[in-house]
């Protein structure tokens, strides 16, 4: 794959992040960023299935993590919650042709025209689907789990504690 393609997916991968971020109304001082978190994970993800021929789950997780991890600077540079960011970003890598596959091999088989082949097709499918979106999810709370350095409810008893002191 040379240079020009995976510009290209990297644009659309950011172009998808970035219409996901309008839809959901986010600050337009975030657009930029979101468009930057789509086009970096889903090239991570493109680059390592393409050229290092790693499982789509585990790219995906990569890609995701990557997100995750650098929506954290972007959101204290931004003022912004990092979910802000990283949400609209990981959409353009959910699953959607494998989800679609599995539920057109579940119509079939609801139909009546069940097969081994095609039964074993669609739970390939699903399961596919279920783990990437486990990765998905994983990818993008992890980081931010690890970097939070207080809950917010710990935040609202220190508030609460200070104010009776005084």
């Amino acid at each position: 794959m040379d240079a020009v393609i995976l510009l290209e997916k990297c644009l659309w991968f950011g172009l998808a992040a970035t219409g996901f971020a309008i839809l959901f109304n986010v600050p337009s001082r975030t657009l930029l960023p979101v468009f930057i978190l789509g086009a970096v994970g889903g090239i991570t993800k493109v680059i390592l299935i393409d050229y290092f021929h790693i499982n789509i789950i585990i790219a995906t997780f990569c890609g995701s993590s990557i997100i995750g991890i650098l929506s954290i600077p972007f959101a204290h540079k931004r003022h912004a919650p990092p979910p802000t960011f990283a949400i609209p970003a990981i959409i353009p890598m959910v699953p959607g042709v494998l989800a679609y596959k599995m539920m057109q091999g579940l119509i079939y088989i609801a139909s009546g025209d069940a097969n081994p082949a095609l039964i074993s097709e669609t739970v390939t499918h699903g399961l596919k689907v279920m783990f990437i979106l486990m990765s998905l999810a994983a990818g993008v709370e992890l980081p931010m789990l690890i970097t939070r350095k207080q809950s917010a409810k710990e935040l609202r008893f220190k508030k609460t504690y200070k104010k009776e002191e005084h």
